[in-house]
């Protein structure tokens, strides 16, 4: 299973190379108020991907902290406790399933 998953993962990297070989040129991004940059295809498809993940992780932020709250609440409040029940109260499944007598032959 390791030598599928190193295969694979050299898979992955060497695609990624040979995209990354394929698209050299360079180009402009054209920004706002006559700004531009000039970069290298992949470079440019690289920023985007890694801004694209800083966002998505930054939309996240609020939402792991809401459960982080949650659950130190949870682990400081005890569970409140459970009440006593008698030991005559308590029934076993075999003495509620035979409450009579099995009957013997029809």
């Amino acid at each position: 299973m390791r030598i599928l998953t190193w295969l694979f993962r050299g898979f992955i990297f060497f695609t990624l190379f040979a995209f990354a070989l394929n698209n050299q040129q360079e180009i402009v991004v054209n920004w706002f108020f006559g700004a531009h940059w000039r970069a290298p295809l992949v470079i440019v498809v690289l920023v985007a991907f890694a801004a694209g993940i800083a966002l998505g992780v930054l939309a996240m932020v609020p939402r792991w902290w809401r459960h982080r709250r949650q659950t130190q609440r949870q682990v400081r409040t005890p569970p409140p406790p459970t009440p006593a029940v008698p030991e005559s109260a308590t029934t076993s499944p075999a003495e509620l399933a035979f409450d009579h007598p099995p009957r013997e032959g029809l």
